[in-house]
């Protein structure tokens, strides 16, 4: 009989000992991505050490840990991609990923979790995502050209299911901090997402064409929207998060795009806004190319502090300096509640309702919006058929 040679046999039993890198804890295996060869120095480029260690997670059974020790990583752009076999598979960061900042090594995002069920990506530690975006904003130029180059998104979440992201920092993004992109049921939990004020187009969290989407216990400082809703959402919580300095929290912008979905069923509740450019915010574009809806909205228990524009519709969303005026919004608004809205505006018009088409269902209960400086704060409207409720300051439109 033929027999395998010794060291052969001594290989295989290491290796299920040891799980190839692995340690068993019972049913559960925890991959170190310094047994792939990752440094955490801060300056070893230790993308593909990582990149490696992921493939080894992914492809093993039960419930699975990617555990990223104390350190400095020094990442490119890195994909971490399904399917995977585990049942649950936590990427458990302990130390800093920091991006390269050379752009042209990027594509459209630096850290990327694609087509994973039951994804926990978990921080401990004052684990953070550092973009390293101070030397790239100066190359921004998305605020002021329409056809500008998009800068990487600092996290992006694409296609995936059951996902917990949790315990985690992110600063200094290039671009967004964290992007949601096609995926069903996504839990953030107690997040620190932190840029300077005037950094361009740093989103905290943007998301686009997701359902079940909860965000709470979070706080956000950062240079555009804290919070921004994009195109194709369904089902969307949002808790106890603060904002500012950053634009606030929008559903939008909306109606730009051929094709746009509709966003459905959006709660807020227990934001406060500290110094930002807006409060809550509905915004479209005029000239919409498709029709589409912006329905069950909730906005309540709201906080604001010295806010520029507490409460807005805007259905002639352009942020640029020459913008056509040819054609209303396609977006139609429909069944939105601002509710229990208090604190004070640092501008005299603390509500503003710009509709295209006539803004359907609009409720506004109990608003206290304070002008900050001498004088009183008003409302201002334009095509909003709305309902008022109980104690309005400022002044409903008439």
């Amino acid at each position: 009989e033929a027999r395998p040679p010794v060291l052969a046999i001594v290989v295989v039993a290491l290796c299920v000992v040891s799980l190839c890198g692995g340690v068993a804890h019972g049913a559960a295996v925890t991959y170190n991505v310094k047994n792939y060869g990752a440094k955490g120095n801060g300056a070893t480029d230790d993308t593909k050490a990582l990149m490696a260690a992921w493939k080894v997670a992914c492809a093993a059974a039960g419930a699975v840990t990617l555990q990223v020790p104390a350190g400095v990583y020094y990442m490119g752009p890195a994909q971490f991609h399904g399917p995977c076999k585990a049942s649950s598979l936590t990427f458990l960061l302990q130390g800093t990923l920091k991006a390269a900042t050379d752009l042209s090594r990027f594509g459209n995002d630096w850290i990327e979790f694609g087509w994973v069920k039951g994804l926990i990506v978990a921080g401990q530690n004052g684990a953070a995502f550092d973009g390293q975006g101070a030397a790239s904003w100066p190359f921004n130029k998305c605020p002021i050209r329409k056809d500008c180059k998009v800068l990487p998104t600092s996290v992006l979440f694409v296609n995936n299911e059951n996902t917990v992201v949790k315990d985690i920092s992110s600063v200094n993004s290039k671009f967004f901090h964290f992007a949601l992109l096609q995926n069903k049921n996504t839990q953030m939990i107690n997040l620190r997402i932190n840029a300077p004020g005037n950094s361009p187009n740093t989103d905290g969290v943007h998301i686009e064409r997701c359902s079940g989407v909860t965000i709470v216990d979070t706080k956000i400082s950062t240079g555009d929207d804290c919070i921004s809703i994009g195109q194709g959402n369904d089902n969307i919580d949002i808790q106890r998060v603060t904002c500012g300095p950053g634009h606030g929290m929008s559903v939008g912008s909306l109606g730009r795009y051929v094709g746009e979905g509709d966003v459905t069923r959006v709660h807020v509740k227990d934001m406060t806004f500290d110094g930002t450019m807006n409060g809550v915010r509905i915004k479209t574009w005029e000239n919409s190319p498709t029709k589409s809806l912006a329905a069950h909205m909730v906005f309540e228990s709201l906080v604001m502090k010295d806010v520029q524009n507490p409460v807005i519709i805007d259905q002639k969303y352009c942020p640029y300096y020459n913008c056509e005026h040819k054609y209303v919004s396609g977006v139609t608004i429909k069944n939105v509640t601002f509710k229990n809205i208090k604190g004070t505006s640092s501008l005299p018009v603390a509500v503003l309702l710009r509709c295209g088409m006539p803004c359907l269902g609009v409720v506004l209960q109990d608003l206290d919006l304070k002008f900050k400086g001498a004088g009183t704060t008003s409302s201002k409207c334009e095509n909003a058929k709305a309902k008022y409720v109980g104690y309005m300051y400022p002044k409903p439109c008439v």
